[in-house]
């Protein structure tokens, strides 16, 4: 129990605000995602305590955590769409004037509201490759899909995104 907190309390500290991040582009506001990541948060602790020594020092946190929060999403927000996906550097540059303000939080607004549009395949992919920046690798384990998969739906997410494609109707 004692080294089950200890790692946990590490766990947190190193991932909760790439947890939250994530929570947050995916579910689309900031009370969804914070409780998204008090769940994922919650079973990976009830995770651990199951968990042998040896599994514990061989798990590649990253992924694992970030998988247990796809989970968390996918089964709160079953058919429901996001309303909005914060983005990475969705903050506007405070060396630009207030017109040029205006105009750059418009496009990143325009461009989380197309994220969140996504076909959750397709999102999640795009959000664990760009937003989260993880690689294919660590998206196709977070996901469980192969990694050819998982390149499929990024390029298709941002074919998308992009307006080259107008999708063919799935979600």
């Amino acid at each position: 129990m004692e080294g089950t907190n200890r790692v946990f309390e590490r766990l947190v500290h190193d991932h909760q605000d790439r947890i939250f991040a994530l929570s947050l582009a995916l579910t689309g506001n900031r009370h969804d995602a914070e409780e998204v990541a008090q769940d994922t948060f919650l079973r990976a602790y009830r995770a651990l305590e199951t968990y042998s020594p040896e599994r514990v020092r061989d798990l590649k946190q990253r992924a694992w955590l970030h998988r247990i929060a796809v989970n968390v999403v996918r089964n709160r927000v079953r058919g429901a769409k996001p309303r909005l996906v914060e983005l990475n550097g969705s903050e506007p540059d405070t060396r630009s004037g207030p017109e040029e303000d205006a105009m750059q939080r418009m496009e990143l607004d325009e461009l989380a509201c197309r994220v969140a549009a996504l076909p959750a395949r397709y999102r999640e992919a795009v959000v664990l490759r760009h937003v989260q920046e993880m690689s294919y690798a660590e998206v196709a384990q977070t996901l469980g899909q192969p990694v050819g998969t998982v390149k499929a739906n990024v390029h298709r997410g941002l074919k998308l995104l992009r307006g080259e494609d107008h999708g063919d109707g799935d979600e």
